[in-house]
């Protein structure tokens, strides 16, 4: 799952565990706990929401500590101990869920959902079991669809209104097989599965199969809002002049998100890839199978989990955001060393657990590096500094997105709604996106897009548009339905230019971006016309508006 006070003074407590009398880690690894809490000087604090942290090697916690405050109105110190929503870090347990079903022959990957699911569409194409698991199954996701129709997070959503929103899209957004796209819909889709499969919850078989099995005591799915999590952070977002405001949601849903657990029981979870303790082998390697596309490509990602590099070593990793919470947990399986990092603050910066890696594992990285650096056959030629050429609008005519490359004071930077991450060179026409595991690579009009080696997305330059004429922005106002949301959105205008208008959708200013298409806070709208160019509605993404 992905998303978006005042305080009494209490004192930073952090708890530490450190290793057995005469126990040393292994010299590749180095615990500098001044240096590690340095990374989490941002978030600590008696008024400062923070961050929960966890390194482990060989089934033992390394390290851990807590910065900064679980409750703000109570100012409770976070600990190790102190229990978060994990959001999509939460999808590698479903994956175990409905991969131990299938060892049992309870069901097998390759069925049709519909098999289990007859509510969903007949998209005359089958989606199974496993395209779920590995997002190439091309269903919209379930949270932004909420959302478009208009259920904050703050509503109380359930099953049967995540199941009715999918089963009401007339398209997938891709023939099942064909591509690699992340999907809420996928995993929420799975926990239902579990549930008609065994007459359990996933919340129950979890319990009962993987966290009890696992010692992971106070582990669990929360599958109702209102249940009391006794010692769980309650999260926040920034709310300007360093205070904050909650950011909690009590949608119902399991399977891709939910999870709530702590920096001292993930230990065990992550020691059950070497152990095979629950499931043995076969769900090990289950777990770490890569996806592999109808055209014989294999993806990055496993079954709930990413499978990638990082400075030349073997990572297994995902990350999660729910609501203010922020989520990370990662693997190098080559020295047995994990690291989580657990958050209740929208703001989190997203690449605290490679920082906390480079201090913990800055030798074997630079090993690695050295190996891989030795084995090429030629330096990269770096970047050209003539930035200009590469800045421009590029847009991604599959999945409907929009990136903007500017020149801010004599840097490259990538540009989207709200945000800005400058660019880094490393290499010919390729740059590395600071503060996120991106890079982008230019050739000609493309820009292509890279999350570690496996997965690419391709955008095409595309000219600015033409700024429209006071009539031509009058021409937008209107009302306008959508079957598949069963929602209604306006265009207004105000001080002479449109805003979009829905229900959780807020008033959100539309600025032009190319022909006929404009950026919003959330997400791309592009304009539909008849034979006389009169709008006759709009996509938002790709779920179609008509004008009433």
């Amino acid at each position: 799952m992905h998303t978006s006070l005042r305080f009494t003074v209490v004192g930073l407590v952090g708890l530490m565990t450190a290793l057995p009398a005469g126990a040393a880690p292994p010299p590749a690894v180095r615990i500098q706990p001044a240096r590690i809490d340095a990374v989490f000087k941002d978030y600590s604090g008696p008024s400062t929401p923070g961050c929960a942290l966890g390194i482990y090697q060989d089934g033992r916690i390394l390290y851990s500590k807590g910065y900064g405050v679980a409750d703000l109105n109570q100012g409770t110190p976070i600990t190790s101990t102190t229990l978060f929503d994990i959001g999509s870090v939460s999808k590698q347990f479903t994956a175990a869920s409905v991969v131990l079903l299938a060892q049992e022959g309870k069901l097998a990957l390759t069925d049709d959902i519909r098999k289990y699911l007859p509510e969903l569409p007949d998209y005359g194409t089958p989606i199974t079991v496993d395209h779920l698991l590995h997002h190439t199954g091309g269903l919209r996701d379930y949270t932004d669809l909420l959302f478009l129709q208009g259920h904050y997070y703050e509503d109380v959503t359930d099953d049967d209104e995540a199941l009715a929103v999918i089963a009401r899209q007339r398209a997938l957004r891709f023939k099942p097989g064909t591509r690699f796209e992340y999907s809420n819909s996928g995993y929420f889709l799975a926990s239902l599965i579990v549930k008609r499969v065994t007459g359990k919850s996933l919340a129950v078989f979890a319990k009962e199969r993987l966290f009890q099995p696992l010692g992971m005591a106070r582990s669990h799915l929360r599958e109702d809002h209102t249940a009391v999590v006794p010692g769980r952070a309650t999260a926040y977002a920034p709310a300007g002049n360093k205070e904050y405001r909650l950011d909690m949601s009590n949608w119902n849903q399991l399977g891709d998100g939910q999870v709530q657990t702590s920096v001292t029981e993930l230990v065990k979870w992550e020691e059950n890839f070497s152990s095979a303790k629950v499931g043995g082998r076969a769900l090990v390697d289950g777990l770490l199978e890569r996806g592999t596309l109808s055209s014989g490509d294999r993806t990055g990602y496993g079954r709930g989990l990413f499978l990638d590099t990082y400075r030349g070593a073997q990572r297994v990793q995902h990350s999660g955001a729910w609501g203010g919470y922020r989520a990370m947990l990662m693997r190098f399986p080559v020295q047995h060393v994990s690291i989580a990092i657990l958050c209740n603050r929208a703001d989190t910066r997203p690449d605290l657990a490679e920082r906390v890696a480079d201090l913990v594992l800055g030798n074997a990285f630079q090993a690695t590096e050295q190996e891989t650096k030795a084995a090429a056959t030629r330096a990269p030629e770096p970047a050209s500094g003539d930035f200009a050429r590469y800045a421009g609008t590029y847009y991604d005519d599959a999945a409907h997105r929009v990136l903007n490359v500017r020149v801010q004071d004599g840097k490259l930077e990538l540009a989207m709604p709200g945000r800005a991450l400058p660019l880094r060179p490393a290499g010919a026409d390729r740059f590395e996106v600071e503060g996120a595991p991106l890079a982008v690579a230019f050739a000609g009009e493309q820009m292509t897009l890279l999350r570690g080696q496996e997965i690419r997305t391709s955008f095409q330059r595309v000219p600015p548009a033409t700024p429209l004429s006071d009539d031509a922005w009058k021409q937008l106002v209107g009302t306008y339905f959508s079957p598949e949301l069963d929602t209604t959105w306006r265009i207004e205008l105000k001080d002479g230019k449109a805003v979009l208008k829905g229900r959780a959708l807020g008033t959100n200013p539309l600025v032009e971006s190319f022909a006929d298409a404009f950026n919003t806070p959330h997400g791309l709208l592009r304009l539909t016309r008849d034979g006389t160019r009169q709008v006759t509605g709009f996509v938002f993404g790709d779920v179609r508006f008509e004008r009433k």
